[in-house]
Order: C-alpha cells, then sequence, then structure tokens
C-alpha cells in the first residue's frame, strides 16, 4: 500500500480545491500518482511539491499555460522568465491603480471631468440665485467646452469670472436660464436677447465669452456643437442663442452661422 494522502487532503495541506488539483493534473502540470490496492490515488511529497510550486506560481500571476515550461527550465531561463512576469505585473498594477485614481475622481462628478476652478464657479451659481437644473446644464455646456476648445477654455474661465461680478451679467443669464421653459415663439425672447446682444456689446471683455469658444480649427462645427448644446430638450434657448448671434452678428462680431462648416 502507497505511503501518502488523498486528493483532498493534499488539496487542503497545498490551500486549493479538489476541482483545482484536478484542473492541474488536466492540464499536465502535475502528474496523477497511481492508485494504491484499495484505488485510491496516494499523493506523495512529490507531488505535493510539484503542487505548491504551481500554486506559488499561478498564484503570483503566472499564466497556467506557462507554469509547465517554466518548472521544467533551468535555473537562467526560470529566472528571467519570472522577471518577464513580474514586469507585466508591474505594468498591470500601473494600470489598476490608474483606473482607482480614475474611480475616485469619478465619486465627484465635477472634478473627473472639469478643472478645479470651473468646478469653484459652479459651486458659486447656486448663491447667485441658479437652479440645480441651471448648474447641470452649465455643467454639460462647460465639459463640451473644454473637450471641443481646449484652448480656449481656460481664458473663457477667466472671462466669466469676472462677468459674474457683474450683476446685470448675472440677472440676463438668470433670465436666459428661465426662458429654457418658454415657448420658442414667447415674445420675450426677442426682447431678452436684444438685451443680452446689448450688454454684450457694451462690454467687450464679455462679449468674449461668446467669442471666445471658436476654435482655432473647424470652428464653425465645434462653436455650433457647444453653443448649440442641449437645444433639442429647450428650443426657446435654441431661439434665443439664434437671435442673439444674429445681432452679434449683424455688429460686425463674427460669429459662426448657422449653416456654416
Amino acid at each position: 500500500m502507497r505511503n501518502g494522502v488523498t486528493i483532498g487532503q493534499a488539496a487542503a495541506f497545498v490551500g486549493v480545491t479538489v476541482k483545482t488539483v484536478r484542473h492541474y493534473h488536466k492540464l499536465g502540470l502535475v502528474e496523477e500518482p497511481d492508485r494504491d490496492s484499495s484505488g485510491y490515488r496516494r499523493y506523495g511529497s512529490a507531488e505535493l511539491l510539484r503542487l505548491v510550486q504551481v500554486r506559488t506560481l499561478a498564484g503570483a500571476g503566472v499564466p497556467l499555460a506557462e507554469i509547465g515550461s517554466l518548472l521544467d527550465a533551468d535555473t537562467a531561463s526560470f529566472t528571467a522568465a519570472l522577471a518577464d512576469v513580474e514586469q507585466q505585473l508591474t505594468e498591470r498594477i500601473e494600470e489598476l491603480t490608474a483606473r482607482r485614481d480614475t474611480l475616485h475622481r469619478l465619486s465627484d462628478g465635477n472634478r473627473a471631468l472639469l478643472p478645479d476652478r470651473a468646478v469653484a464657479l459652479l459651486e458659486r451659481m447656486p448663491g447667485l440665485g441658479f437652479t440645480p437644473d441651471d448648474v447641470a446644464a452649465a455643467r454639460e455646456g462647460w465639459v463640451l467646452a473644454g473637450a471641443l476648445v481646449p484652448e480656449g477654455f481656460d481664458d473663457y474661465l477667466t472671462h466669466v469670472e469676472h462677468a459674474i461680478e457683474d450683476h446685470r451679467f448675472v440677472a440676463l443669464s438668470k433670465r436666459a436660464a428661465e426662458a429654457a421653459a418658454w415657448d420658442p415663439d414667447d415674445p420675450r425672447i426677442a426682447e431678452l436677447a436684444t438685451a443680452m446682444a446689448d450688454h454684450y456689446l457694451a462690454h467687450p471683455e464679455q462679449l468674449k465669452i461668446v467669442t471666445g469658444l471658436q476654435a482655432r480649427t473647424q470652428a464653425a462645427t465645434r462653436y455650433k456643437l457647444i453653443a448649440r448644446h442641449g437645444a433639442e430638450q429647450a428650443p426657446a434657448s435654441a431661439r434665443l442663442a439664434a437671435l442673439v448671434e444674429a445681432r452679434l452678428r449683424a455688429a460686425g462680431i463674427r460669429v459662426p452661422a448657422p449653416d456654416s462648416r
């Protein structure tokens, strides 16, 4: 009768499941011991050592398909192979760390997609009388603007920072936000558009809030994507923006026309 332990005992000693041991057998990583006179396979010290080696390498991240040749290699090849696995694991760790950091940033949806300056502006908006929906709309527009016109976004934020110190600008901006709920044919839209355009024309620095997001390349296309963001959900806002732009264009201000590319 052969000395040794059963497969269940071997698995428990090594720290794996019986299913895992059988999988190692199937892959040829560990030879199945012969059966004893009672019909049981008995695992001796040689099989247990091999199981420990396979489990250790697998736990270290070595692919199962490579473990057999690795264990059968000479010392130099074994060392080189382990160094390669270590490099792969290091790269994987760096990738996972980057993903973890991204998840941490996503816990604050604003800071994940916007610079701190933009976040600070969003945090000021409620105190200026803007509603949560207004803040959400500004956030979406700024995320889009930062992505499509990154070279001009920092200057844009500077212009907004200065503009919100102007009570008239804030009042017109809040009125424009309210207009999103109006009927597109509401006569107040034309009146508001005139007031906004006149204010911009009288304050060139604030006018840059409109003109500053014109990209250097594909200017009209990118500008329209930003300026018309959400127009499908708020036709009144689309009409207001179009009227403001038309009045500015008539005054000689360069604003891409709706049919330009």
